[in-house]
């Protein structure tokens, strides 16, 4: 291990990925990911509920759904036209 001017180590972003890496995959030996992520995968979609109290919350959470993949395929169509451009620009 190298160290700098002050005897710390000198960590790299790679090492510092394969650090994260291990950490997850230890954590997820541990526990459900479903369970650790559950809130917030629960206020992600809170964002895409219509606040709407004239619907029954069977409807409000079909139209969250459907908000959620309005947005999703618009995040995918940006997605697509930022490659189509940055490949037409590097072919030029």
């Amino acid at each position: 291990m190298r160290l700098n001017a002050r005897d710390m180590p000198i960590v790299d972003s790679k090492d510092m990925a394969l650090r994260g890496r291990i950490g997850g995959y230890s954590k997820a030996a541990k526990y459900n990911p479903q369970e650790l992520t559950g809130a917030a995968r629960a206020g992600f979609l809170r964002r895409f509920i219509p606040d709407d109290d004239t619907l029954t919350e069977q409807e409000r959470l079909r139209r969250g759904q459907a908000n959620l993949k309005a947005h999703m395929a618009r995040l995918a169509r940006l997605s697509a036209v930022k490659r189509k451009n940055r490949a037409t620009n590097h072919n030029s």
